[in-house]
């Protein structure tokens, strides 16, 4: 049976097959954004947005009397700024191949690369996520060290349906640990196919994009150097950033750093249950939205989550003080140090949106697929002075943290 000449329609369903097989983080993250972006026949530019309201909350009354309480709804917002593409060369002989060689030679090897990089760009969100377990640079080796996570999400009432994704040298670690475990099958999967699965209740993914995070140089014993109190931010003035701007003092240097994605704890400034709003047993952690540079040993912050001491949306519980003034500041990590940020999450922590790009005006043989909410589109320009073919494919996507208490980081405890 003759070779049919591949065509950009073929390509590029081929290769949108090829990248959602590919995805790893990706996968596991919320994709229904995609139906909120209006169905543009000729696709989209880079920098469209689309707003996202986030949930409410409300306290519980006590007795008969009515207490109305007001909505309080904040929003977000998911732009499509991430263009990518993979550009590779044809020639007519080439074209004439069976789809499944020249996808084996040319296009996945591509589709490997691309879904590498939204996988990246995916993960990257972590710096969003303030939560984190276990001690940072300790691998995960044992189930103890990993259960650090779901146990820190049951504290938070976050729902199950919780994947996990972590670095090649802590899915060994703790793979390691498994294989001596009394379970048959579980056991076997493991000393065979390297295949975590399930584990306590979360499905467990390995990936060589796992991010590394690089701290701050800060150093010193770093001081809250602002007056906070219960009355210094309501949850309306903050519900679409959630952010708050602190200042701090003591730093070891004039010209000390704090890296965007460092985390910290506020000595006296307690965690609590997003439900019933009673005091958790450990202290609330922040991470810093914007790095900054210390000028004469201080320095202002913008972190997340903002600080909210009282009502529905209260995210605090502040002990033996009522004002943070002067109160120390710990960061997680030593200073100017590489961890590498595993993370364990519900699938709506995140969210990634893809949509068709446009299709130019002028272009022709233009190809634009989608598959499981992924979009690609394929391009042709033929060289006839060479007798080749340069192919183009692009993605557009956007990537968000859209509720980052759903979510944490996690590291080993070195025991």
């Amino acid at each position: 049976m003759a070779n049919r000449t591949l065509t950009a329609d073929i390509i590029a369903a081929e290769a949108i097959t090829i990248l959602d097989n590919e995805l790893v983080m990706a996968k596991r993250v919320f994709r229904g954004y995609e139906d909120d972006f209006s169905k543009k026949v000729n696709g989209y530019k880079v920098g469209e947005t689309i707003s996202i309201r986030k949930p409410t909350d409300f306290t519980v009354r006590d007795g008969a009397v009515m207490n109305v309480q007001d909505v309080t709804e904040g929003k977000t917002t998911i732009t499509v700024d991430k263009r990518k593409g993979i550009d590779f060369k044809f020639t007519s002989q080439d074209l004439t191949l069976n789809i499944a060689e020249l996808s084996e030679r040319v296009i996945k090897p591509a589709m490997v690369q691309l879904a590498n990089q939204v996988d990246t760009d995916v993960m990257a969100l972590y710096a969003d996520v303030p939560n984190w377990v276990g001690t940072p640079g300790q691998v995960v080796n044992s189930y103890a060290d990993f259960a650090k996570a779901p146990e820190r999400l049951d504290e938070y009432a976050v729902p199950s349906e919780r994947s996990a994704v972590l670095s090649p040298q802590d899915h060994w670690g703790l793979l390691g640990s498994q294989t001596s475990l009394y379970i048959q099958d579980a056991a076997k999967g493991a000393y065979r196919k390297g295949s975590l699965g399930e584990i306590g209740g979360v499905d467990t993914y390995m990936s060589q994009n796992v991010p590394t995070h690089t701290t701050g140089s800060r150093s010193g014993s770093p001081l809250i150097d602002i007056s906070i109190t219960a009355s210094t931010i309501t949850y309306d003035q903050v519900k679409d950033t959630n952010q708050q701007t602190i200042h701090i003092d003591t730093l070891g240097g004039a010209t000390q750093t704090i890296a965007a994605g460092d985390v910290f704890t506020i000595d006296g400034v307690y965690a609590v249950n997003p439900v019933t709003k009673a005091p958790l047993p450990f202290l609330k952690e922040f991470t810093v939205v914007e790095g900054a540079t210390a000028v004469g040993s201080e320095t202002d912050l913008v972190i997340s989550p903002a600080m909210i001491w009282t009502g529905a949306f209260k995210n605090v519980d502040v002990q033996g003080v009522t004002d943070l003034n002067n109160q120390p500041v710990n960061f997680l990590g030593d200073a100017s140090k590489n961890y590498r940020q595993n993370l364990v999450f519900h699938r709506n922590a995140f969210a990634l949106v893809t949509v068709p790009l446009v299709s130019p005006p002028g272009a022709v043989d233009v190809a634009r697929k989608s598959y499981k909410g992924l979009n690609v589109r394929v391009i042709p320009v033929y060289d006839g002075v060479n007798d080749e073919s340069a192919w183009r494919l692009d993605i557009l996507y956007g990537t968000k943290a859209i509720d980052p208490r759903l979510a944490t980081r996690l590291s080993g405890t070195g025991s």
